[in-house]
């Protein structure tokens, strides 16, 4: 279970990392991905660094209910995103399906793991 778990979080941080640092310095690739900078923009990266610091802390003190937690909320979102979007090939919702899709595996074998105990 600690391989999926350590999975999950890290791809969460590999991949935020980046993305909020476009976010906040309002790189080129951002506007292009998300849009010029607004309000909701900056939700959407506080957003983004909650699940990230969450994430980073999880690595430390691996609760998996936590953890389950995290990822589910993070499975809703991005498996919403292709309908709030109205497309599936955009990058973000392409990036958010393939992510989720891993979080669902880890998602199953904390639940397996969790309802032994």
């Amino acid at each position: 279970m600690l391989i999926f778990i350590t999975a999950s979080l890290l791809v969460n941080i590999v991949v935020l990392i980046p993305v909020c640092y476009g976010l906040f310095v309002d790189a080129a690739w951002a506007n292009t991905v998300y849009g010029p900078a607004t309000d909701a923009r900056q939700i959407l990266l506080a957003v983004y660094l909650a699940i990230g610091l969450l994430s980073t802390g999880l690595l430390v003190f691996r609760d998996p209910r936590l953890v389950f937690g995290l990822l589910a909320v993070q499975v809703a979102y991005k498996v919403l995103t292709p309908l709030t979007v109205s497309a599936v090939r955009h990058p973000v919702v392409i990036s958010n399906l393939c992510i989720a899709a891993m979080h669902v595996v880890t998602l199953a074998v904390i639940g397996r793991v969790l309802t032994r105990s």
